[in-house]
């Protein structure tokens, strides 16, 4: 295969309902729009906008399932990624389901039943395919430490996502993009401030904390925070805007970009991947992210 980018993490699908309009109160109703059952989760949603840039993938991660199966088999049959890693199984496969406004979506599923099973419904990383991958896409979900390990020990450089400041996989990483709607949950007490601070000083990697549509703060250990603010867009569904920025992190660093052109495309792939729906359809292209980050901030 030729040069390729690894990706380990969450393969699933979604049914994704977007409203006509706002999000109903309890006891009342919303108007569906659109609906679709395609590909989804972290890495999976990753990968549909990373293929849609041109890159060559591996994936690795979660099973696939019943439900799941010719959804994630038929979306890769024709582009370039390598799914072999996703072992197939005799269960209902891990779907969620979201509800989605202009400003909001909410998810539903069914993750304390999949995360009680005895036997896990994901394999460990491929520590072939970390060896031979040109860099890698880490979700922190599944044998963080392993993955964390198996980069360092092959000098393979990773872009991350929401884990705590104190775990290996911050420690490891080239990138970590760490969501506000992570920090608020995880530490409630402490300011983001105090929290970047924390997370800079525990790796020699670049942070980057997202927060909607206010400024990205970024930096590295011992500098002062920067801040980016995204793009001002028409925004249709935010579903998949954290996994488009996530892509677009791994695509920078498998470019060897700097920290404030990492961002900058990162913010663009996101915002560009919240005009459409649902993204896995219709993902965000290489010139349009280009385009945008080409044109600039006009905010």
């Amino acid at each position: 295969m030729k040069d390729y980018i690894y990706l380990y993490g969450m393969v699933i699908s979604t049914e994704a309902f977007l409203l006509k309009g706002k999000f109903p109160s309890a006891d009342g109703y919303g108007e569906i729009k659109e609906k679709y059952h395609h590909i989804g989760g972290e890495t999976g949603t990753a990968a549909a906008v990373l293929t849609s840039f041109g890159c060559n993938l591996k994936i690795g991660g979660s099973h696939i399932g019943n439900v799941n199966r010719s959804i994630i088999r038929n979306y890769f049959e024709n582009k370039e990624a390598d799914i072999s890693e996703l072992a197939d199984e005799d269960f209902d496969g891990i779907v969620d389901y979201v509800i989605i406004d202009k400003d909001s979506r909410t998810c539903f599923g069914e993750w304390e039943k999949h995360y009680g099973r005895k036997e896990p419904f994901y394999e460990p990383p491929c520590e072939e395919s970390i060896k031979n991958a040109v860099c890698c896409g880490i979700d922190p979900f599944f044998y963080p430490e392993k993955s964390a390990e198996l980069c360092r020990r092959y000098n393979k450089p990773y872009a991350t996502i929401d884990c705590a400041y104190d775990s290996e996989i911050n420690k490891s990483c080239a990138v970590n993009a760490v969501s506000h709607q992570y920090l608020e949950d995880r530490y409630p007490d402490k300011s983001f401030e105090e929290l970047f601070k924390l997370y800079t000083d525990n790796t020699e990697g670049l942070v980057i904390f997202t927060c909607g549509e206010k400024e990205c703060i970024y930096g590295r250990k011992g500098d002062q925070p920067k801040y980016f603010k995204p793009f001002s867009l028409n925004v249709i569904s935010t579903l998949g805007a954290g996994d488009s920025f996530k892509a677009g992190t791994i695509y920078a660093l498998y470019k060897k970009m700097n920290d404030e052109d990492t961002v900058k495309f990162a913010c663009a792939a996101a915002g560009t991947a919240c005009t459409k729906f649902p993204i896995s359809i219709n993902p965000p292209t290489l010139s349009e992210v280009k385009s945008l980050t080409e044109r600039g901030n006009e905010n």
